[in-house]
Parts: structure tokens; sequence; C-alpha cells
């Protein structure tokens, strides 16, 4: 799931895999058709020597050599990356200037300092294998997709990689105007997105739009009344207790709460039963049948809800007595003395190795 703090862009396309965000070093290729992929866990820059690194010379004519030689290692690197028949080339490490020239000279893409995951995605889904050696490279390492763009979305670029043979994800784009639009809208995808996933690994599921909260609530209330004495006013007040759900669902959709649950109460005090799957409707602010307008939730995270509650308020009402200190609800409660403070920090009290 990609996150963007930007104004919404119209038609976007969904990705086959994730807009890779990567440490992008440009080139002047942005699209490949049918790309072969090379995936590293290697640098490929020069880096400077160690300050405790030594190398002694007995002919001064011999230190060109050495440079040559450090020269001669990373042009090798980068050769046997481009003779492997690679278009895109991305590593776990920095890929430096160097590198990034050669293989724009060539027309190939790179980009260094690939987060972990998105390397390990880009590699299931388009099959290459991260290697690290650029030594005996074959096809056989190398990913592939139908197209890879480097788009510029928002504020920021990202690698797409489309048409991938082993891909079984797809990316999510959300764009907002704050963050705390883009928190709450990842927050109710990703609320949505497990809940279907929950229905698909348990196939039992309920009515939604609280309508088997209604159900549930006129049930303990007709229950309620076969029952002496004060267990039938915990009962009422655990009924009433479940109307919360519709209720709050008429308040986030703007309608009259009230009004609601006086039609859902009547729908669901009717002796024939006709109306136990009736729940809110936020498209009208009425009442609909929500079992066949298709709006259900799963039987198991209703009854996970529905004890995980219960067990909250039965802890809060297990507590019948709170201890607390009202002297450190004192406004000059932080210059009193606390118990940690030694003998020596309390005015007038003896330190130690004070004369008596």
């Amino acid at each position: 799931m990609v996150r963007l703090c930007r104004k919404f862009l119209q038609n976007l396309p969904l990705l086959n895999l994730g807009a890779t965000k990567v440490q992008v070093i440009h080139t002047t290729v942005i699209a490949f058709a049918d790309p072969k992929i090379l995936l590293l866990n290697i640098e490929l820059e020069l880096k400077s020597e160690k300050e405790n690194a030594e190398i002694r010379l007995d002919d001064p004519t011999k230190y060109q050599s050495i440079v040559d030689a450090e020269w001669n290692i990373i042009y090798d690197k980068l050769a046997k990356c481009a003779e492997s028949g690679a278009q895109i080339v991305l590593s776990r490490l920095a890929i430096g200037d160097l590198g990034t020239q050669y293989f724009a000279d060539r027309g190939l893409f790179c980009a260094g300092r690939v987060p972990d995951d998105d390397m390990q995605r880009v590699a299931k889904a388009t099959g290459a294998r991260v290697q690290t050696t650029v030594n005996n490279l074959d096809k056989n390492v190398l990913g592939t997709c139908t197209r890879f763009e480097e788009r510029q979305v928002g504020g920021e670029r990202y690698n797409l990689f489309t048409g991938c043979p082993e891909a079984r994800t797809a990316t999510i784009v959300l764009r907002g105007g704050s963050e705390q639009f883009i928190d709450e809208a990842e927050r109710s995808l990703h609320d949505a997105l497990m809940i279907v996933r929950r229905a698909l690994k348990h196939a039992h599921v309920v009515a939604g739009g609280g309508a088997i909260d209604m159900e549930v609530s006129r049930a303990l209330r007709d229950h309620a009344r076969t029952i002496p004495g004060k267990a039938q006013l915990f009962i009422n007040s655990y009924a009433r207790a479940l109307e919360v759900i519709p209720r709050q669902l008429c308040d986030n959709a703007g309608f009259d709460a009230t009004d609601v649950l006086n039609k859902l109460r009547q729908k669901h005090a009717l002796p024939d039963g006709s109306g136990k799957y009736f729940g809110v409707d936020v498209n009208t602010g009425g009442v609909v049948n929500t079992y066949d307008a298709f709006v259900w939730e799963p039987a198991l995270v209703k009854l996970n809800a529905i004890q995980s509650a219960t067990e909250a308020a039965c802890l809060i009402l297990s507590v019948d007595e709170t201890v607390r200190n009202p002297r450190s609800e004192a406004p000059d409660a932080a210059a009193m003395p606390g118990r940690g403070m030694g003998r020596g920090g309390m005015r007038g009290g003896r330190g130690r190795g004070m004369r008596r």
C-alpha cells in the first residue's frame, strides 16, 4: 500500500506489483518492454579506504598500478552486469555515480539502496533471484515483467512493474491533502481487507449494518422478561449496549439515529421473524434487508468483537476500589521529595559521612 499526500491522480492504473519506492538514481531510460531484471546485494561504487588501511610500496611507480586495479575491479563488476542481458539493475546497497553513468551509456536502468521488503516483492513477482556476486550470471537468475516504467506520482518517483508472471498482489495508491486523511483512509481500507480475508477463510456470515446487533438485543430483552430479580436489569443493560452499533452507523452517515432505531425495533419485533435481517441503510437513511443487499459480516469477527467487549466491561466492573495518593495531585507535588530520593537529598537530613 503506497501513501501519497498529494492531490488525487486521475485514471491511475491498478498495478500488478507494488509501486516500489526506491532511492532512484535517474537515467535517461524510463520505460522498458519485456525487460530482464537483475537483483543484487553488492555495492557498485568506489569506496575510500578505511583509516587504518595501509599499503607499503618499495617502488613509487607501482602506485598507479594499485589505483588502476581498484578501477578495474569496479569496471569488471559493471561489465558483467551489462553482459548478463539485464535491462533493469536493482541493488540493496549503493550504486555510485560511476555505475549510474556506465549503465546509462548502455541504455540500462539502475537503482541503489532498494529497501529489503521491496526487493523481496520484486523477486517473488518477477521470478528473479537476489545475487551476492556478479560472477557466472545466467538467464536463470534474471526476472522479467511485461513492462517496467519509472513514473512521477505526486512528489515522488516510483518504479512500476506491470504484467509480472508470478505476481499475486496489487498496489493501492492512497492520496489525500493531509496525513490525517491518509491515515484514516488507510485504517478503513485495512479493516475492509481484513474483513474480506477473514470471510474467505471462514464462510459463516451474518447480516451487517447493525442487523445482527438489533436481533441479539431483541432476543436478550425477551429473555430478560422471563428472569425475576436484579439479573433482569443486567440483561436489559447488555441489550441496550448492543444498540450502540446501529446508532453509531447512523451518526457516522449523518442520519437521525432515534428515527432509524425505532424502525429497526419495529422490524425486529415482528412475530413471524421476517425482519431479523433488517439493518441501517446508509444510502437512504432508512432500513433495509442487509442480507439481501449483500451487507455481510463474518460471524467469527462479530463473535470476537462481542466477546472482547464483554471481557473488557467485566474487567472494569471488577475494579471495586482505586488507591490514589492525594498529595501527589497537588500543584507543588513535583517539588516534594519522592521515595526514590536519598536521605542526603532531604533538607535538614544527615547525609552519609556527616558529623552527628
